[in-house]
């Protein structure tokens, strides 16, 4: 007779009791894969487990795992937020605020305020890395309050080789001393410094900016902003076909207030992203969907803004495209909360509710080219939130709470509100 006795695995953490699972598997934009009453097992910092009581019990050792009841409530994939200019100086408060009560450029002139990128620019040059980092941090941890575990920063507001490495290198500092895995993106291509010409800026982003900031390993991505005033697809393609000399994944900014062939280039080169696409054509919407590029749409921005011309979210998904939301955390933009993204893409752009969760957790880390995480699922990175409401639906429905009551990032827990 075989007496011998199965040996389970320990696991550190066990959620119990889940109301709802939403795993955000599935191959479509409206598949979420909810499972109810459920429980997840976790070991160091991967999921090893989803399943019944019985199923996990019968496979783990629980015994001495630290247990979080999570019944009554939804437990999801944390936020992964892959468009923010998380690092910069100030704000555009006074900007905001005039315009608000419909002051025009010539008024901000005259009453003292300066605006636009420039403003942020000139802030940014003249902080140093400690005070960018301590002010970055701040809005980073409030993000991961509101569930956001990974979060891509992009430079953008230095447009100096100098400045442009300090925020990169801020970016990794995060990364190294804060719970958030922060990803860097290399935009020099954000602007053009005043005082020169686009060629002669080029020449220094293309032989100075990209090799520097390869040299010292700091971005995982390249990216340009491809629109009218700003550069060209041709340009852009010189940018990023450097980037990738230099180890630089390719991204774009595209189509954002005007089409000039930005998004047709995201598919000739097969990018990691292309993002805004607000005035991007049917056609191309098309072409993208047949490729493997991720559309990064950003509602908040066109809120904030108040865009001429909110992006065609609902045949972008019709299409088949995949698609990602974003908070374009920025001066022009400052939100913290993909709740808040959620809500507006879903009242506003008509995403269905699991569209926008999909959205913003399995197609945030496609268009970071991450395959770890974003979903629930055995062998994922254990990078979860838990909400407090009885069903998934309350996130589109709650306007302005914040749902979120634990976070837990690399199977610990890291919030718990």
């Amino acid at each position: 007779m075989n007496t011998e006795t199965k040996v389970k695995t320990k696991v550190d953490l066990v959620i119990c009791s889940a109301t709802e699972v939403i795993t955000c598997t599935g191959n479509s934009m409206q598949e979420i894969g909810v499972i109810q009453n459920a429980w997840i097992a976790i070991k160091k910092d991967k999921i090893v487990g989803v399943g019944s009581e019985e199923e996990i019990n019968n496979q783990f050792d629980i015994d001495n795992s630290v247990k979080i009841n999570a019944s009554g409530k939804v437990v999801a994939p944390g936020f992964v937020d892959c468009h923010t200019h998380l690092v910069f100086n100030g704000s555009r408060v006074e900007e905001y605020a005039a315009k608000l009560a419909g002051d025009i450029a010539e008024n901000l002139k005259e009453l003292g305020i300066t605006t636009g990128p420039n403003r942020t620019i000139e802030l940014t040059r003249h902080a140093s890395e400690e005070e960018l980092f301590q002010q970055a941090k701040k809005r980073m941890l409030s993000m991961l309050d509101y569930g956001i575990t990974t979060i891509e920063s992009k430079s953008g507001y230095g447009l100096t080789t100098e400045s442009e490495i300090k925020i990169l290198e801020v970016g990794r500092r995060l990364n190294k001393e804060t719970p958030v895995d922060v990803l860097n993106t290399f935009l020099g291509a954000h602007g053009i410094p005043e005082g020169m010409t686009k060629n002669e800026y080029l020449e220094i982003i293309i032989n100075e900016m990209i090799p520097k900031v390869g040299e010292l390993k700091l971005a995982e991505f390249c990216d340009a902003w491809c629109d009218e005033g700003y550069f060209t697809a041709e340009d852009s393609k010189k940018i990023l076909q450097a980037g990738l000399q230099h180890g630089m994944k390719p991204k774009l900014h595209a189509d954002a207030y005007s089409y000039i062939g930005g998004s047709d280039l995201a598919v000739e080169m097969n990018m990691v992203s292309v993002d805004h696409l607000n005035f991007t054509p049917k056609d191309v919407m098309e072409k993208l969907a047949k490729s493997e590029v991720t559309g990064v749409l950003m509602p908040a921005l066109d809120f904030a803004v108040g865009h001429k011309q909110p992006f065609e979210a609902r045949k972008m998904l019709d299409l088949g495209m995949n698609i990602a939301l974003a908070t374009d955390l920025c001066p022009a933009c400052y939100t913290e909360s993909m709740q808040f993204v959620i809500n507006l893409a879903c009242r506003l752009y008509k995403f269905t509710v699991e569209e926008a969760i999909k959205a913003a957790t399995y197609g945030g880390a496609r268009a970071l080219n991450l395959d770890d995480r974003g979903v629930i699922q055995t062998g994922k990175l254990a990078d979860l939130q838990i909400w407090d409401i009885p069903t998934y639906k309350h996130v589109a429905y709650e306007l302005g709470t914040n749902i979120v009551e634990t976070v837990i990032k690399d199977g610990k827990v890291v919030v718990r509100r």
